[in-house]
């Protein structure tokens, strides 16, 4: 489930936020809520896949697309996965 591609788009997703929230002049507290948001949205990906992707019928693959999405965009990225997925 968590290949090295996988953990590093997270990372890199994170960073990459951290990055451009620091170079647009973003306060310490705007960037850590975006981290924390980034977090969360991975966590719930790896935990909605874990618990209840069996029960729903609805897996969401955990790939470097999808990692760097959640990375980047936290919880609504994956709303975003999800709307993607169901409409290609």
């Amino acid at each position: 489930m968590f290949t090295l591609p996988v953990i590093i788009s997270f990372v890199g997703g994170f960073v990459l936020l951290c990055i451009v929230l620091k170079a647009l002049a973003f306060s310490f507290k705007t960037i850590f809520k975006f981290a924390l948001n980034a977090l969360l949205g991975g966590a719930i990906l790896v935990l909605y896949n874990m618990f209840l992707a069996a029960l729903i019928g609805f897996v969401i693959p955990i790939t470097w697309v999808t990692a760097l999405i959640v990375g980047v965009f936290g919880i609504p990225g994956i709303i975003l996965v999800v709307v993607l997925m169901l409409f290609f």
